[in-house]
């Protein structure tokens, strides 16, 4: 009897199995391309002041994090925008640097008279995104930086591209260009 309850459950284990393996499969949203040649590549820089609040830093833990004064700037297709003050290793530009929090600010901040206060980091953080015309919509989705480069190159000849998609095409994962 129990070989018999073995041999059941053996083969239900590999029924499920396919069942599970086949929903997974037929379930898995699309990733698909498109072919655009109207297109343009934006990339936001940002700055923000950032200071970490511990309770006890030799302990190990990571504390809280603040952030306070902050500047953005939109990058267009790599062309240097207006108020760029600076351009970085990859190509980007940057804003003016925020005033940098006073003691008053960071002192304001502390939640608990024992907190630590860290020295301020100015943090830079990039966003990519790629707009293209798609049946006569404009359509802008996040990207990565490769892409951002690629469409880059490749808008001053508006050579036409094939943009690999993300899950549920909800961002692009990669640009090439397609040889005419």
């Amino acid at each position: 009897m129990t070989q018999n309850i073995r041999k059941f459950y053996r083969q239900s284990s590999k029924l499920l199995l396919i069942i599970v393996s086949v929903l997974f499969i037929t379930l898995i949203p699309s990733c698909g391309t498109q072919t655009i040649d109207n297109y343009q590549a934006t990339a936001e820089t940002t700055l923000t002041w950032q200071i970490n609040y511990t309770n006890n830093p030799t302990e190990g833990k990571q504390g809280r994090f603040e952030e306070f004064a902050s500047v953005s700037l939109i990058n267009h297709n790599g062309q240097k925008p207006e108020a760029g003050v600076y351009q970085g290793d990859k190509g980007l530009w940057w804003p003016k640097i925020p005033p940098r929090p006073s003691l008053e600010e960071i002192e304001a901040r502390k939640k608990r008279s024992y907190e630590q206060v860290d020295r301020p980091i100015l943090l830079r953080q990039v966003k990519y995104y790629i707009t293209y015309e798609q049946n006569g919509q404009t359509i802008t989705l996040p990207t990565n930086y490769a892409v951002y480069r690629q469409v880059v190159k490749a808008y001053p000849q508006k050579i036409p591209l094939r943009l690999t998609m993300g899950i549920n095409n909800g961002s692009v994962q990669k640009a090439e260009p397609i040889n005419q």
